[in-house]
């Protein structure tokens, strides 16, 4: 069956999660955290995913707001940085974070080439308007599905099925795109076609499913959609 649905992941996948605390580390008055961000970044990302993954095999559930501000938390505890003014200026930016700059012109040869295209994220719909208004790819998207509309987060194969449902298409008939491992794993496992966008080189996860496509970035995406 041809692919007719493109769906992504969005954070990490088309936004760049680490643009927050990059901006910050430049900005007058932040100095403390110029030498740290990245680790500090990858701290809150990680605890942002470990997070989410817990609630879900605990039946916890919280909105991704929660658990992003709860990773962030323990990131900044981490790097030993107690500061309330910090805290808020990297919490106001991830609501405003950049798409990775191959974004856009992939997203429009896509619509151009007529495939349906959508982000199914852990992100709440308000998080979700805001950053794909900030990135401004919000025209090229046909729709953006939440987890909160089945209340838990992904890998719950129930967040998966969002997309045959809205799309009313096959589980064959969808590309599913994701900068996690893990995500396309078991998205792989429910019957998507899956890409791997590993932008930074990590070896596999060992998981039951693996994805069928590996990239560096998404600028291949449209030529994998009309062959795969």
């Amino acid at each position: 069956m041809a692919i007719t649905t493109c769906v992504f992941d969005a954070y990490g996948t088309l936004l760049d999660v680490n643009a927050a605390a990059r901006a910050v580390a430049g900005e007058p008055g932040h100095e403390s955290i110029a030498a740290v961000w990245p680790k500090l970044a990858e701290d809150w990302r990680a605890k942002q995913l470990q997070y989410s993954w817990l609630r879900a095999v605990a039946g916890q559930h919280v909105n991704f707001w929660q658990v992003t501000q709860d990773g962030l938390d323990w990131a900044l505890e981490a790097a030993k940085l107690d500061e309330p003014a910090l805290r808020a200026r990297l919490l106001a930016l991830y609501w405003e974070l950049p798409a990775f700059p191959e974004v856009p012109a992939m997203l429009a040869a896509l619509k151009a080439q007529g495939f349906a295209t959508a982000i199914l994220s852990n992100g709440s719909p308000k998080m979700l308007a805001g950053a794909v208004k900030s990135a401004g790819v919000g025209g090229q998207l046909d729709a953006v599905l939440s987890v909160e509309s089945v209340g838990v987060f992904k890998p719950d194969a129930s967040v998966y099925a969002l997309v045959p449902e809205h799309f009313g298409c096959r589980v064959d008939e969808v590309l599913f795109v994701s900068s996690n491992g893990w995500d396309v794993a078991f998205a792989a496992g429910f019957g998507f076609t899956t890409a791997w966008v590993n932008r930074a080189g990590l070896p596999m996860d060992r998981l039951p499913a693996r994805p069928q496509y590996q990239l560096p970035d998404l600028t291949r995406i449209p030529e994998l959609a009309q062959s795969a």
